[in-house]
């Protein structure tokens, strides 16, 4: 069976600098799969050049069996219609709730009553319902991640890609915010790649794990094989706090 991602040889250069060296990776529908690493192992470069932001230097990207970046790119047109990002800080619109999170709806050309639904199911889905004539930029740091998540969402991507969601949220923040990773998952079967150095966010979220040190993918697994049994004492190290993040 096709996976659902499959990553070959990719690799990418930045000014001389090799960012990211053969990283193969396959993810099937439905996982969430975690990149964890320190600051500056790449993963922010891989999560953006699986969402066509960046170019890879060399290797190859399917999804579902389409070549979406690379040499050959038959399915990249299509692909921007089935992935979709979250970063660490939410760029909204100084508009209302409802315009930030139907505006990737009214770009398609959607009919009206079909955006309402959507954008009601969505804000469901990450936990405000109601909040549609707020002012985005009225409302907390959670809040707005949470908004952030619901336009990311909004039409159902096949793959959502997060790049440390939780990173400026304090714990209460973080555990809606995992709520909301979880709800997505389970209710839409998205495929979810985070990006993230934290441990315990890993441990509670993934199915599997992925380790990116330097720009290499040393290690994957089930979430029990690589906590439980690490083959690579590079991650043990950074499982256990003793490489600095």
């Amino acid at each position: 069976m096709t996976a659902h991602l499959k990553i070959t040889g990719l690799g990418k250069t930045f000014r001389e600098q090799r960012v990211l060296r053969n990283i193969n990776l396959e993810v099937e529908r439905g996982e969430i799969f975690a990149i964890m690493g320190p600051s500056g192992a790449g993963k922010t470069t891989l999560l953006r050049i699986l969402n066509l932001l960046e170019k890879p230097d060399t290797g190859s990207i399917t999804l579902d069996g389409d070549t979406i970046n690379g040499t050959q790119q038959s399915g990249h047109s299509a692909a921007r219609q089935r992935i979709s990002m979250v970063f660490q800080s939410p760029a909204l619109f100084n508009d209302t709730v409802y315009n930030n999170v139907a505006y990737s709806l009214k770009v398609r050309r959607m009919d009206k009553d079909i955006i309402k639904s959507k954008v009601s199911q969505s804000l469901r889905l990450v936990g405000l319902e109601g909040y549609e004539n707020r002012n985005a930029k009225t409302l907390s740091g959670g809040e707005e991640q949470r908004i952030a998540f619901a336009r990311a969402v909004v039409f159902e991507p096949d793959l959502l890609l997060l790049d440390e969601p939780t990173a400026n949220l304090d714990p209460g923040n973080v555990a809606k915010i995992e709520e909301v990773i979880r709800t997505i998952n389970r209710e839409l079967n998205t495929t979810i790649i985070i990006a993230t150095h934290h441990m315990n966010q890993v441990r509670r979220l993934a199915d599997r794990v992925g380790m990116l040190l330097e720009g290499e993918l040393i290690e994957t697994g089930s979430r029990e094989e690589v906590f439980e049994g690490v083959a690579d004492e590079r991650t043990r190290a950074f499982i256990e706090g003793e490489m600095v993040c």
